[in-house]
């Protein structure tokens, strides 16, 4: 394949495509890859933010009160920026913001099957709704996640390194209509969370490669 060829037609197609074929022609810069991440990762965040919003229009009262806190959200371990302001003022390398994002969405693989198992008898009036919202999710998800590998592994070492954050609460996110509707605004909070890191850290890395101007090969 030609570089001419790279930068044709083929360049606007999925996500993952595009990052395979500049990872063997330097025509598309790493600026138009993290530009369409990032398009991708906000598509991400604004699903997971229009989720959040119709679950709340039929969530339990009492949900608000027993609802788990933040720190108890499986990823909250993983040391990151809290959003684009925190990453831009301190000192995060290129290839450890990657690393954070490749984490993350690595993270998210098997909760993300969970919500969409869920969804399909998830006691709302916009179950359905809910359930293309989060198969949505899914295919942005795994898209970004692969594009994102292909990117690393033209990066070096530390930004292939990816720090495992196994989801360990199961399939199972209750038995009654106010249990699994706590759990899944629960864990869907959470994915929204991260996917505004997620979103946050791209356009960092977009805005710091736009100022150097780097090329793949």
């Amino acid at each position: 394949v030609s570089c001419q060829s790279c930068h044709s037609t083929r360049v606007h197609q999925m996500f993952p495509l595009t990052l395979y074929m500049v990872a063997s022609c330097s025509a598309v810069p790493v600026t138009d890859l993290l530009d369409r991440a990032s398009q991708r990762s906000d598509t991400l965040h604004s699903l997971s933010t229009t989720l959040t919003k119709e679950l709340d229009s039929h969530f339990p009262p009492i949900g608000r009160v027993i609802t788990p806190r933040p720190s108890m959200c499986h990823t909250s371990s993983l040391q990151t920026p809290n959003d684009k302001a925190q990453a831009l003022q301190i000192s995060v390398s290129y290839s450890d913001l990657l690393s954070l994002v490749r984490s993350l969405l690595q993270a998210w693989i098997d909760p993300l099957v969970v919500l969409s198992t869920s969804a399909n008898t998830l006691p709302h009036p916009a179950q359905s709704s809910i359930f293309n919202k989060i198969q949505e999710m899914q295919e942005h998800s795994k898209s970004l996640g692969d594009g994102l590998d292909i990117l690393s592994s033209k990066m070096g070492p530390a930004a292939q390194t990816i720090s495992f954050l196994p989801y360990r609460r199961g399939n199972d996110i209750g038995q009654d209509r106010i249990s699994k509707l706590i759990n899944f605004h629960f864990l869907l909070s959470c994915f929204r969370r991260d996917s505004h890191k997620i979103d946050s850290f791209l356009k960092v890395l977009r805005c710091r490669a736009a100022k150097m101007h780097p090329q793949m090969c």
